[in-house]
């Protein structure tokens, strides 16, 4: 089976086709999807779409936060509603941690302390609630290490990597499995290409980002990118297959098998 371990499917471009978008993907075998929320205004409506297409995607399952790039309208007051859902639904079977958190130092016009605000507050609720976290990890490598040290928590997955080796074993010591998509697949991205050929297989988790970071093949004839979905995963294994000189049955149980270590109440979820 494939698993993907972060795919926004309550993204406005899959609001006029998302039962189409899911079939395809189940057509494909993708069999579990991660759906992280991004600000408080999103939670319900994930957690409607989890539980309403999960007789197709049977792992659909979901995550909690507030996305780095969402601060900016966020009120310091929406850290007591976060830990509010967390509470609620802490025990609901297809909710796995904290997430999409995170830094980013790329976007010129976030105020640095706002977002490191949030980022510190929700970091300290994945460690009450004992939660892995997912990482939004954009020229802000060294910085949420150094968070993540101080605050010492369960590991998770620092989704879309593209930072050093170095900062990658770091992460890797801290419990933390690195998500690779759709950057994968162009040529010109040495960089990943180089970190999926080289660090141990236990490392990495694969991953969409759908509707973002399409994958190379999709564009159209005037090189525009076009919409991701997670039906794409089979395809994103294959090229990393390829650079690792591996199997694609051998990727699926790989990826499978780094998700459930990873997130552990996933990995209760698929044991029942």
């Amino acid at each position: 089976m494939w698993f993907d371990s972060h795919c926004h499917l309550d993204a406005t471009e899959f609001s006029q086709d998302l039962s189409l978008v899911i079939a395809r993907a189940a057509e494909q075998g993708v069999s579990g999807i991660l759906i992280p929320t991004v600000d408080i205004h999103s939670i319900d409506h994930v957690i409607e779409i989890v539980e309403k297409w999960s007789s197709m995607i049977p792992y659909l399952c979901f995550t909690l936060g507030i996305h780095p790039l969402y601060t900016p309208s966020a009120l310091e007051a929406d850290i007591g509603v976060l830990r509010q859902y967390l509470e609620k639904y802490q025990h609901h079977p297809q909710f796995v941690g904290v997430g999409e958190i995170g830094l980013d130092y790329f976007v010129t016009n976030l105020d640095s302390d706002k977002q490191e605000w949030f980022f510190d507050e929700q970091l300290k609720l994945a460690k009450e609630f004992d939660l892995p976290v997912i990482l939004h990890v954009r020229k802000s490598q060294d910085q949420i290490l150094k968070r993540l040290r101080k605050i010492g928590l369960s590991g998770g997955i620092a989704h879309a990597f593209n930072g050093s080796h170095v900062q990658a074993n770091e992460f890797l010591k801290l419990n933390f499995k690195l998500g690779f998509g759709g950057t994968l697949t162009y040529e010109r991205a040495l960089q990943i290409r180089r970190l999926a050929m080289d660090l141990p297989i236990e490392s990495y988790v694969l991953e969409t980002d759908a509707p973002d970071i399409p994958p190379s093949w999709l564009k159209d004839s005037a090189e525009n990118l076009l919409r991701n979905e997670p039906l794409e995963i089979p395809a994103i294994a294959q090229v990393f297959a390829t650079l690792r000189e591996l199997s694609l049955p051998v990727v699926a149980t790989m990826n499978l098998t780094n998700i459930r270590a990873v997130l552990p109440r996933l990995d209760r979820l698929m044991q029942v």
